[in-house]
């Protein structure tokens, strides 16, 4: 956004030096991407840095507050979710989209939020390849609150870890299947985290166990990558395994698959901020709105911008079979502001929010941003742009 940094860059730019990105961020992952990697950053002054931040926070302070709890109980009363949900969620994602308001002036909005982990791992790994491809600003860092490499990743051990010596791995369904499976190889090098698929665990009394190197080995600490709802979709074989995280087993989540339903779309009808948009439970409306044209609809727990319908009608809400699952949300007009050598680009960005136990807050550490050129922001929605994609933004300090 910021006009002589902007133009330094693109000067600067080369297809070959991309390429080389491309290639730094492959070697983590069979030397392939699985998802389109942007040409660029996104520079940001401090005034949105600060916008941003504010927002952010505004938002926390409700998942923390008294009330949370009680308000989210219901996202997950129709899922049958395991035991031991921890208090508090280690880690919370918030997407902003980058607008302008009528005084012509950038502001955040609230897109969604995960109380779910993000590309944690490998955007460490992201910035350390665009720092050592291009010439960036000194000036400029992706980190927020006066967190380093360094300090983020002693954070981040710590959340996915814990305290104590205990044996953590990385679970997901098909794990070497899934599109972000870059991260957890980052995730794992950085570490010595392993990844293990669903399908590989085992119960012995109430203990949790999978098989390392022929050894049997006990699982004290669940970094989960299981988007919950995704089980439905699996094989009987793989159902049955998914049923022994139901029982009351010595296991500790990060984060619980309760956060992955209690942070999330869930909550936009009960913030209160300018950033965030006004949204409606389907089921509470009592009339739907005259100008329709200006909300889209949503599913409540959807991700990667699955099922959202953007151009709607009375015909699409009366044609929803479970309005439960979805809500109503006033449309953002994102801000066409990055310019590229094909033309401009909006932008989302994806601040990444740790609870610090000490301070008993969440702080905003480090981000990824999603640039497109399309009416949606996921890369699947860009597929014949150009300058799009995974991205990082770096906020002046």
């Amino acid at each position: 956004m910021i006009d002589s940094i902007r133009k330094q860059y693109n000067d600067d730019f080369t297809e070959l030096k991309y390429q080389q990105l491309i290639n730094e961020i492959s070697k983590w992952n069979d030397d392939r991407i699985d998802f389109r990697l942007a040409e660029t950053p996104v520079f940001l002054d401090k005034i949105t840095k600060e916008n941003l931040l504010q927002a952010g926070d505004e938002v926390a302070t409700f998942i923390t507050s008294k009330q949370f709890v009680e308000k989210t109980q219901k996202s997950f009363s129709k899922t049958i979710t395991p035991p031991n949900e921890p208090v508090i969620c280690n880690c919370v994602v918030m997407d902003f989209a980058i607008c302008k308001n009528d005084d012509n002036e950038i502001e955040p909005k609230l897109i969604e939020l995960q109380g779910f982990p993000s590309l944690f791992g490998m955007e460490v790994f992201h910035d350390l390849a665009f720092k050592s491809i291009f010439s960036l600003p000194s000036s400029f860092s992706p980190y927020l609150n006066n967190y380093d490499t360094a300090m983020y990743l002693s954070h981040l051990k710590k959340i996915i870890q814990g305290d104590n010596d205990q044996h953590t791995i990385l679970l997901e369904i098909k794990p070497y299947q899934q599109k972000t499976k870059v991260d957890f190889f980052c995730t794992q090098q950085l570490f010595q985290i392993p990844i293990v698929c669903l399908s590989e665990i085992f119960v012995v009394g109430n203990e949790l166990f999978y098989t390392q190197f022929g050894n049997k080995k006990r699982i004290d600490r669940i970094y989960n990558r299981i988007v919950w709802d995704e089980i439905e979709k699996q094989s009987p074989e793989m159902k049955d395994k998914a049923k022994l995280l139901l029982l009351n087993l010595k296991i500790e989540w990060v984060t619980h698959p309760n956060h992955f339903y209690r942070i999330s779309k869930y909550i936009l009808p009960f913030l209160n901020s300018k950033a965030v948009p006004s949204a409606h439970f389907l089921t509470k409306l009592e009339a739907l709105p005259n100008d329709l044209e200006n909300y889209v609809l949503k599913p409540l727990f959807s991700y990667a911008g699955k099922g959202v319908k953007l151009n709607i009608t009375s015909a699409d809400i009366d044609a929803i079979q479970d309005p439960e699952n979805w809500i109503l949300q006033q449309k953002v007009k994102y801000a066409p502001l990055i310019k590229t050598p094909s033309g401009p680009a909006t932008t989302e960005i994806r601040l990444f929010y740790f609870w610090d136990s000490l301070q008993e807050k969440y702080i905003a550490t480090f981000n990824l941003a999603r640039i497109s050129k399309g009416q949606m922001i996921g890369v699947a929605f860009n597929e014949k742009e150009d300058w799009v994609g995974g991205s990082l933004a770096y906020f002046e300090k």
